[in-house]
């Protein structure tokens, strides 16, 4: 079977989003709930203007369950931020996180965005290796302590 990515426009998507979130990363690297509210905030923003065109949020699903997610938002000025991408460790190794960083990708540049821009932690090793692929440049690193770890935060920038 075949990893699907869809909008995520049904119930629960959303919900989905920031429990899965909170769950792989307290797992993986014993982030707190902290990174949860962080999330759950994002989310929220995603919903309130969900109704814009220049927004989308997608789900992966694998064998008919949800195994990953990604969202395009305005960042203003032609800019879109790509956020949230995930694909939980059971639906690795499918091919899903190209599939919804390409979803994402050609979703900003059919929607008018000269740039993309994310971030993320040095110790998303995954999701790094797939921004890089996908073309996108690290343009700054700060370290920080957030979630309850030190972590070091990574801007990158795509010309679309």
């Amino acid at each position: 079977m075949d990893v699907t990515v869809r909008i995520a426009d049904q119930p629960g998507d959303l919900g989905w989003i920031v429990m899965a979130n909170a769950e792989v990363y307290a797992q993986q690297f014993g982030w707190s709930t902290d990174y949860e509210a962080l999330v759950a905030r994002i989310v929220a923003d995603f919903a309130e203007g969900a109704a814009s065109e220049r927004q989308r949020a997608w789900i992966a699903e694998f064998d008919g369950r949800r195994i990953g997610c990604v969202m395009c938002v305005d960042a203003g000025e032609d800019v879109a931020r790509l956020r949230l991408l995930l694909v939980t460790p059971d639906g690795r190794g499918h091919g899903a996180g190209s599939a919804l960083v390409d979803a994402c990708l050609d979703f900003a540049r059919r929607s008018g965005y000269r740039t993309m821009v994310l971030w993320t932690n040095s110790v998303l090793e995954s999701a790094r290796h797939l921004y890089q692929r996908a073309g996108f440049e690290l343009i700054a690193e700060n370290p920080h302590h957030s979630f309850g770890a030190d972590l070091v935060g990574q801007d990158w920038e795509l010309v679309l």
